[in-house]
């Protein structure tokens, strides 16, 4: 890779295995996962994620039948969602995490939930999206957000579907300040020579210098400044509305499918 101070992804050396799931079983690890999409903005009915498990995978759908998570705010907009923490303040006020536009509030309060909120860490998922124009799929993480201003976003990796093809698939990368007033939006699509069809591996180092994204073990790209607080996770399919706003159009199931997703954490020196 020629950059001595990046992680090997081949080794992971200098850090440890704290976070491993492999989809096993026919349950989810609830002591990891919430199954729902920033309820705090909507519901926990509302924001429910559709899912399978089975054959060693997550399978994560948008399936016809599903209504918009938030459609006074969001639209027509369904997603299946899972996330590694929660939190909010009361009911009407905007205490909450990934105020994703500046005029939501609070409908559900959320008592805070910390599943795996970690600072800093190597974080990989193996996974395959679909071609479908309408998707899109990612693994990102948000501040904890239990102050305003510890709001960034890390995104792994995000796919839209009308970026696939089998020669190439454009994949989004890098930091989102939202509310941290320290960081600056750095972010990329490259085209990379893969067919997100199939699996690959996405992953991240986060430390406090830097921001490193990898696909198949190989580096894409540095961002050279970090968020300096805990970040959970959000793993997550999303179906979007026609251009006239009506709802998305088939075929459906819209699906995502997770192989396994690891955490490591820096070994002490």
């Amino acid at each position: 890779m020629g950059r001595p101070d990046l992680i090997d992804p081949g080794t992971r050396a200098g850090y440890e295995l704290v976070v491993a799931d492999d989809f096993s079983g026919d349950r989810l690890d609830t002591d990891l996962w919430l199954p729902h999409h920033l309820p705090q903005w909507s519901s926990r009915a509302a924001s429910a994620a559709r899912y399978g498990l089975g054959d060693g995978v997550l399978r994560l759908r948008v399936e016809e039948d599903q209504a918009p998570w938030c459609p006074d705010v969001d639209g027509e907009v369904r997603v299946s969602n899972l996330q590694t923490g929660v939190r909010s303040g009361a009911v009407g006020s905007r205490d909450g995490q990934h105020r994703f536009r500046p005029d939501v509030v609070v409908r559900e309060a959320q008592e805070e939930l910390r599943l795996y909120v970690p600072q800093y860490g190597f974080f990989e998922a193996r996974a395959r999206v679909g071609d479908d124009p309408s998707g899109m799929s990612a693994l990102w993480m948000i501040g904890f957000e239990d102050r305003p201003e510890r709001s960034a976003e890390i995104c792994v990796f995000e796919i839209f579907g009308r970026d696939v093809a089998a020669d190439r698939t454009a994949v989004g990368m890098g930091v989102h300040p939202f509310g941290d007033p320290v960081l600056t939006d750095e972010f990329v699509r490259p085209e990379l020579p893969i067919d997100a069809r199939e699996f690959h591996d996405y992953a991240v180092e986060w430390i406090p210098e830097h921001v490193a994204f990898f696909v198949d073990g190989g580096l894409v790209t540095v961002v050279a400044q970090a968020p300096r607080y805990p970040m959970q996770f959000m793993l997550g399919t999303y179906a979007f509305p026609g251009p006239d706003g009506s709802p998305p159009p088939g075929p459906y199931p819209k699906e995502f499918v997770v192989e396994r997703f690891r955490g490591y954490h820096r070994t002490a020196s």
